[in-house]
């Protein structure tokens, strides 16, 4: 097969300033998004492609103004497409590194089928999930991941959903990359999309973004300076699920699910700690470790899965491959005179 990483490198070092668009960037002020194309522009020159080998593909939604932002190739589909779209350009030029800006709604309303379509097949492309837990371009109304109870423009006495889980939706639908990031750590959210790039196939980054119209500090809980590292568990391939600012707590296997322990407590020190293995390709740990939730436990951050397993492009490239070496037609003429052939 094609080593289409080889072809694509840049033959010069790109800088951030590379990817700067010329466009004015018309999001909310202290909008969320803006650290989210921060994190891009760091990540894009590191990944080390040709600037023309990267596309960015959106639906329609806040997070869909992504293309005109960034100075690559783009497409701004409509509502719920863009995996679809980002899919066919993939598959008809893997030399591409794809990204696709969506939200909560655009990517798991609309777009539901789509989006755990692209997960199963496994397709290498990068999604960047922008979850506020709202409709902000259409001003307010709840989403699939609205929490129960809120009240929004379309809920007055409180949603009746029952809310997707990212994660569980992801892995559910056989992901085999899924991360979550806060929008306030620009650094760890460019580590996690480069992680993402590198992965071979479908990553899925969830970004916990605030929408400060709609949705303000709705991830308060979990991404308050002062809190988070009480509150959040930042996860590195290899090391033990220890947390909290004085370090002192860990992640342990309590009978069949996940559970908070003291370190130096009840007799748990630091080698009865859970380590994290992200590339194991059991999702059983990866599902806990993405449903956890406050109050009781800390919310994962980082890379949470990064399986291996076979891409739908690098599939589709062997039968192409295959068919080219063993059929008998191998050109127009064999094609016109196949089969049956009579003079007029």
């Amino acid at each position: 097969m094609i080593d289409y990483n080889k072809i694509s490198k840049s033959p010069v070092e790109l800088t951030k300033q590379d990817f700067v668009s010329d466009q004015m960037v018309k999001w909310c002020p202290g909008c969320g998004a803006h650290a989210i194309l921060a994190a891009v522009g760091n990540v894009f020159p590191k990944i080390g492609y040709r600037k023309e080998n990267f596309a960015m593909v959106s639906g329609i939604g806040c997070s869909s103004r992504f293309p005109y932002y960034v100075d690559t190739f783009g497409f701004h589909g409509i509502h719920g497409r863009a995996a679809a779209i980002a899919s066919g350009l993939k598959i008809a030029n893997p030399g591409l590194s794809v990204w696709v800006a969506t939200g909560d709604g655009d990517s798991m309303a609309i777009g539901g089928n789509h989006f755990i379509h692209v997960l199963r097949r496994n397709i290498d492309i990068n999604i960047l999930l922008f979850n506020n837990q709202i409709y902000g371009l259409t001003k307010g109304q709840f989403s699939p991941t609205t929490p129960l109870g809120t009240v929004t423009k379309t809920s007055p006495y409180g949603t009746i959903e029952h809310p997707f889980t990212v994660s569980g939706l992801v892995m559910g639908a056989q992901g085999t990359f899924f991360a979550r990031v806060p929008d306030n750590n620009i650094k760890l959210m460019t580590e996690v999309l480069y992680e993402a790039a590198k992965h071979n196939g479908t990553s899925v980054v969830e970004i916990l973004q605030n929408c400060v119209i709609y949705a303000d500090k709705v991830h308060e809980e979990v991404t308050t300076r002062d809190m988070r590292e009480d509150r959040q568990l930042f996860l590195k391939h290899g090391e033990s699920m220890i947390f909290g600012k004085n370090r002192d707590k860990g992640i342990i296997m309590a009978g069949n699910h996940l559970k908070v322990a003291e370190i130096g407590q009840n007799g748990i020190n630091e080698s009865d700690i859970l380590v994290h293995d992200q590339y194991n390709t059991d999702p059983g740990i990866h599902r806990m470790l993405g449903r956890m939730k406050l109050p009781g436990q800390p919310v994962a951050m980082g890379v949470i899965r990064s399986a291996p397993a076979n891409t739908y492009d690098d599939l589709t490239e062997q039968q192409i491959e295959t068919a080219k070496k063993t059929s008998r037609i191998q050109s127009v003429n064999d094609l016109l005179r196949s089969g049956d052939t009579w003079e007029i």
